[in-house]
């Protein structure tokens, strides 16, 4: 423990030591767990999949006279059983199978022969809210968006359904909230088309330039001589030669730097749009104007989440290329950037320059340089979401007017999943019609996962949630989980939460060819209300990467996970995952959090929090807002792990908020309980208030006469007007 932590534990030392060693018997007591995590599992009723589907024939026009048995569908490659089954159109809602069926006066069955329920209702369930998301785009693009928008928004068919406008900068801007007011959805759609955003400066042509003039040098050196002597040939030791690879390095990092960001940037603001309508019941649509969506392999994951949460929410993303009418051929820029590549590794290996590695050496871009081809995110995200992609045309106008139509008229139909292991994988839907001249649009698949959550599930999530489903619980290795408590002020229900996990709990890839490791696992914590809803979900992903001789020594490491949210007065469920994805290993802790009803206006306490260790706060740490500072130290909480007694003692820490213009200082009693009873009970003065009004209280309880178990440590502090207490727990060991 840090130097000053020890002067600060001085005071309560000194007091405790006069009386700890007279009341605590040494006798062998039952011992309370306190702090102590435990496992848990969740369980929830499995639902049916409902997903919508809108057939055409090749003219484009929409099918409506379908019937359960016209459809197959298939989840995995494994044929399911249609459960129910509805047209819904936005003139009326035609029962396709019972307006069959009452010329035959049969029941309706699905081709199994089990029955298919139909569905009249006085209102068809239909589109409820529609988001008009611009992406960053050039003056010509923006234009062009914007007028479609207007006019789609002038003809749409219902007048009744909600509109937002937004624009996926950077962040995610909301130029209009959602609103059925079509002028302020207007007023909407025209500041996008004045907005100017962050654009997208492409470095690839300058790196085509540089490479070219490398690979010339390599190819013109193999024209002089029989052979190259690697590091030694004059060419490749040229002063300019070597400054065109430095650049050649600079253009290409920038390059990739670019699209990582702006590809993030743009897919997790999709992701928090798609996860934002799923309140709003009905179907609901996003229609993204953009010039291609930029999918490097970083964010490949965001886009898999934006598709669950998609068909989880009932969300259908329609997507226009405003480019228009391109004077390039849409891969131009691919076949340039492969050729490029492609040229200068052939004339690596053609030499002794670089005579290791595999041929493709080089080329590791090359998944990512096919999708710089506008149409293939764009595509990707529509077909996956029962949308389709509007491109190579210079009137959108037109091309929205069937968006219109598709979404108020499809088939609305449901089914049991026949696999019920929701092991947290993605799963595949495939719609299939037994006529061939039609055309099918429908929803692609799910992450296999029980209930809802109140934020976007990521893509690396699943497998994690899906071990709380697991029984029994699964508990592959130890780790500690805390929640507390900190009604600061203007922040009444601060609750940090914190996750301690050791690294050799994961699994290390070692890569001999690089001499590299690394590691690929996630934290999840979930915290559930009193009715067992999902209020937060907190997770990161840990792709860690080190030199494979210090791979021992990063074993040794802990990974301490640290998330602040702010709940409302109430007890709430701390569960959270720990999971190693190359193996599947799993461990699941559980705990709570109790945030009580406060008043700023009245002496409030924080959580009483057990201390492991200190450490000197940096520049970073004193500019946050963390209840953990303080004075010029980090204190970092014991989340229930046992306490040796050569420590001497126990180190402790909470935080009073005193009442506003009270010139009282309040009371404090410090007692030491055990099995509920009463073993110290002293009374010890507080430091003064700082300019925050709070009192910071660090000290620590001695241990030598007090033997192993566990203690209850119980803080209460009182002013004139109030009396409030907090306990924290901690285990004793030889």
């Amino acid at each position: 423990m840090h130097d000053r932590l020890h002067t600060r534990f001085g005071f309560a030392c000194a007091v405790f030591a006069c009386v700890v060693g007279t009341a605590v018997t040494t006798s062998a007591q039952a011992q309370r767990p306190g702090n102590e995590q435990t496992p848990d599992k969740l369980v929830i009723n499995s639902a049916e999949v409902p997903f919508d589907v809108v057939v055409r024939d090749r003219k484009g026009r929409s099918i409506k006279d379908l019937k359960p048995s016209d459809f197959e569908v298939y989840e995995d490659g494994v044929r399911q059983e249609i459960n129910s089954f509805q047209l819904v159109s936005h003139t009326n809602v035609i029962d396709a199978k019972s307006s069959t069926d009452r010329s035959n006066n049969q029941k309706p069955a699905n081709d199994s022969g089990s029955a298919t329920r139909t569905q009249n209702r006085a209102e068809p369930p239909s589109v409820s809210a529609i988001a008009l998301v611009f992406d960053r785009l050039s003056p010509g693009a923006r234009a062009r968006a914007t007028q479609a928008a207007l006019s789609y928004l002038g003809e749409s068919v219902s007048k009744s359904e909600l509109f937002g406008v937004f624009l996926t900068d950077l962040s995610v801007l909301v130029l209009q909230p959602f609103t059925d007011d079509r002028q302020l959805v207007r007023l909407g759609i025209e500041k996008a088309g004045s907005y100017s955003p962050s654009l997208y400066a492409s470095t690839n042509e300058e790196a085509r330039v540089k490479r070219k003039e490398l690979t010339d040098a390599v190819l013109l050196d193999q024209n002089r001589s029989t052979g190259l002597e690697g590091s030694a040939n004059p060419a490749l030791r040229s002063p300019a030669l070597a400054m065109a690879q430095m650049e050649l390095h600079i253009l290409e990092r920038s390059e990739e730097d670019q699209r990582d960001q702006l590809g993030d940037a743009s897919t997790r603001g999709l992701l928090l749009i798609a996860s934002s309508l799923r309140p709003i019941p009905g179907r609901k649509a996003v229609i993204f104007f953009s010039e291609g969506l930029i999918l490097p392999p970083s964010v490949m994951e965001t886009l898999r989440a934006i598709i669950n949460a998609a068909n989880r929410n009932n969300v259908s993303f329609y997507t226009v290329d405003a480019a228009g009418l391109r004077v390039e051929s849409k891969t131009t820029e691919t076949n340039l950037e492969i050729a490029s590549r492609s040229g200068r590794r052939m004339a690596q290996l053609g030499s002794n320059a670089d005579p290791t590695g595999p041929m493709t050496k080089g080329l590791e871009r090359n998944e990512d340089l096919l999708r710089l081809n506008p149409d293939s995110g764009l595509g990707q995200l529509a077909n996956e979401t029962g949308g389709f992609l509007i491109t190579d045309s210079n009137d959108l106008k037109s091309r929205l007017r069937q968006v219109d139509e598709d979404l108020h008229t499809y088939y609305l139909m449901s089914y049991s999943s026949k696999n019920q292991n929701y092991d947290g994988h993605f799963r595949r839907i495939e719609v299939k019609l037994k006529r061939s001249d039609l055309i099918v649009q429908s929803r692609k698949g799910y992450y296999a996962i029980k209930g809802t959550f109140a934020s976007p599930v990521l893509a690396y999530e699943p497998p994690a949630l899906a071990a709380l489903d697991r029984a029994p619980s699964v508990n592959a290795f130890p780790f500690y989980v805390g929640g507390f408590s900190f009604p600061e002020r203007q922040r009444l229900g601060l609750a940090p939460v914190l996750v301690d996990v050791p690294l050799s709990a994961f699994t290390f890839h070692v890569d001999q060819q690089k001499q590299l490791y690394d590691t690929d696992f996630c934290i999840v914590a979930l915290l559930k209300d009193h009715a067992g809803q999902v209020v937060k979900k907190l997770s990161s992903q840990y792709r860690l990467t080190g030199p494979l001789d210090k791979i021992e020594e990063a074993k040794l490491g802990r990974v301490l996970f640290y998330r602040q949210v702010d709940l409302a007065p109430g007890r709430y469920t701390l569960e959270t995952i720990a999971y190693d994805a190359p193996t599947g290993r799993a461990s699941v802790r559980t705990g709570t959090i109790e945030v009580s009803a406060s008043d700023e206006g009245k002496l409030r306490l924080s959580d009483v929090i057990i201390l492991k260790r200190a450490e000197p706060a940096n520049v970073a740490n004193e500019k946050q807002s963390n209840p953990f500072h303080v004075d010029n130290m980090i204190v970092s909480p014991n989340l229930g792990e046992p306490i040796p007694r050569s420590l001497k003692q126990v180190p402790f820490f909470f935080t009073v908020y005193t009442t506003p213009g009270s010139s009282t200082q309040p009371k404090l009693t410090i007692e030491l309980r055990q099995q509920g009873r009463t073993l110290v009970q002293i009374p010890a003065d507080l430091p003064k208030v700082d300019t925050l009004g709070r009192i910071q209280y660090l000290a620590g309880v001695p241990l030598e006469k007090i033997p192993p178990g566990s203690y209850e440590l119980r803080i209460t502090v009182n002013d004139e007007t109030t009396s409030v207490a907090r306990s924290g727990y901690f285990t004793i060991q030889d």
